[in-house]
């Protein structure tokens, strides 16, 4: 089953292509997003992995995060699932 990975505090002139050769060190990278501002489609310095398996995540978190690349300290951990129903707005109140 495949995970994702979080990655922030990316340069924002690094490519997808770029983290995409950085993490498959680490196992087999199945997709990388680099999250874009809308409007001016600038990098908002952060984005997804998604690796194969747990082992390869963990392997990849552990040896990445903190590690310069591109001028920057990367920050790299597990993502949280947005569709878990705790995001803001979207729950119900008991009364």
């Amino acid at each position: 089953m495949s995970k994702k990975i979080y990655v922030g505090n990316l340069n924002y002139n690094s490519t997808e292509d770029q983290l995409t050769d950085l993490f498959a060190e680490y196992g087999n990278v199945l997709s990388v997003k680099i999250i874009e501002d809308r409007f001016s489609g600038r990098s908002k310095g952060f984005g997804f992995i998604e690796m194969e398996n747990d082992d390869e995540v963990l392997a990849a978190i552990s040896a990445l995060n903190g590690k310069e690349f591109d001028g920057r300290n990367l920050k790299v951990n597990e993502a949280i699932d947005r569709d878990n129903g705790n995001r803001r707005g979207n729950f119900r109140r008991g009364y």
